[in-house]
């Protein structure tokens, strides 16, 4: 048996920083990375056989939690009919008629492989149906690695923003707007400067990748707002909210409270792969039909719609519609959450929480933070004791301050009551050390 540091030594040696997804390689907290051998229900087991109880989930697909029964059939059985075709299958339809029924602004879908080619499509796609280059981004979102996304906030309101990888030249960012996530002030000076040549506004419904952090209703209205009045389209990312805050996704919770709101295209991916590389994008079917072959927007991928993963996808999808399904997981989520802050303010701890569904967030600090700049405030050296000291007693939180968290319907009151136990223990020795 290798230990976990013998395979991060090994890793090092043929792949770049030892991961094939940066935040897997610990570096925002330190230590060595747990190599995950095997993983059922809520549970992950690494190289060296420690248990852990698992609130990555993948990074949010698993919402059923690991080995579904039902979702292991399905897989199965598509296994043995064949692994690719690269051809047309039924159950393509059959995902996308299952995604059409669940959104009610979706008219069309295209399947692709993964979160940030749902982006980059659906961005490519929204300038060639309005003719427009321009897009909007707010900071902290999250929308995958393609060039024009990688990209920080300018200097000043509504700048062109900069981009955050070496390798993107200054001309690939150029015609993207970055703004403070959840201000109405900087939107509307944007589209005051610029409404003309926006062709798409694209932004998380709940931003998963500051940590957790809401767009408030004035801000979500506004932006449906301006986009109608000039012509732009409302892109919603649902990569990580889709199908796990809600059944109908993070949209539906705003459309109960905003009067005819909806996106004009919705990015999903993760909860509707089940675990495997799916994604898509879809909206209305007037915006849709600019793709090829049907329009001049072109898009495609060989694995697209792979009969495997639409499997999975489709096998999850079906469990996660069993009635009261989401209103027990959110139920399980507010127990782990209100526990950690109860656990906190014990120890005289800051900790502020917020969750929706099976996603959750907190911050070592005493109010919710509405932007990236907010979140940049809480203390990044308490979060790496706290990861560090939940790992040591089995409990994985992403390794990183600024992700959100994952509860699964395999989770059960005892795995929360041990969480918080753990919890407990970490936060008494956070402020002996403070």
């Amino acid at each position: 048996m290798q230990t976990n540091i013998q395979l991060f030594e090994r890793a090092c040696r043929s792949i770049p920083g030892g991961v094939n997804s940066p935040v897997r390689a610990f570096r925002a907290v330190g230590g060595t990375p747990a190599f995950i051998e095997r993983a059922q229900g809520a549970y992950m087991w690494d190289a060296e056989g420690r248990r852990y109880i698992d609130y990555i989930g993948s990074w949010g697909p698993m919402i059923l939690g690991h080995g579904h029964p039902a979702v292991l059939e399905a897989v199965s059985q598509a296994v043995s009919q064949g692994l690719s075709f690269g051809a047309p299958t039924e159950r393509e339809i059959e995902l996308a008629e299952e995604i059409i029924a669940l959104l009610p602004s979706v008219e069309m879908v295209r399947l692709v492989n993964s979160g940030t080619e749902a982006s980059m499509s659906a961005i490519r796609l929204a300038r060639g149906a309005t003719g427009r280059s321009k897009i909007v981004k707010f900071e902290g979102c999250y929308h995958g690695h393609a060039d024009a996304l990688l990209v920080k906030a300018g200097s000043g309101l509504a700048t062109f923003g900069q981009a955050t990888s070496a390798g993107v030249p200054a001309p690939v960012v150029q015609d993207t707007l970055v703004l403070a996530y959840n201000s109405v002030e900087q939107l509307e000076q944007a589209f005051a400067q610029h409404g003309a040549d926006i062709a798409c506004v694209i932004m998380e419904p709940i931003a998963g990748n500051m940590n957790f952090v809401r767009a408030s209703l004035p801000f979500m209205q506004r932006a449906r707002q301006l986009c109608s009045e000039h012509g732009a389209l409302l892109i919603i990312d649902e990569v990580m909210t889709g199908f796990r805050v809600a059944l109908g996704g993070a949209q539906s919770l705003y459309a109960q409270q905003i009067p005819g709101f909806a996106p004009d295209l919705t990015v999903m991916g993760k909860v509707i792969g089940g675990g495997m590389p799916l994604a898509a994008f879809g909206g209305r079917r007037d915006v849709m039909e600019h793709l090829a072959p049907q329009g001049g927007v072109y898009q495609a991928g060989t694995l697209s719609g792979n009969p495997v993963a639409t499997a999975c996808g489709l096998a999850t999808l079906r469990q996660i519609q069993q009635p009261g399904f989401h209103a027990r997981l959110g139920e399980r989520t507010q127990q782990l959450v209100q526990g950690l802050q109860t656990a906190a303010a014990e120890a005289g701890l800051a900790l502020s929480v917020d969750s929706e569904g099976g996603l959750f967030g907190f911050f070592l600090l005493p109010q919710l933070p509405q932007n990236y700049q907010q979140v940049m405030q809480s203390d990044g050296t308490q979060f790496n004791r706290l990861f560090h000291g939940l790992l040591e007693r089995g409990v994985y939180l992403a390794p990183a301050l600024y992700e959100a968290g994952f509860v699964s319907a395999a989770h059960t009151e005892d795995d929360i009551a041990q969480t918080l136990e753990a919890a407990r223990a970490v936060f008494r020795q956070m402020a002996q050390a403070a």
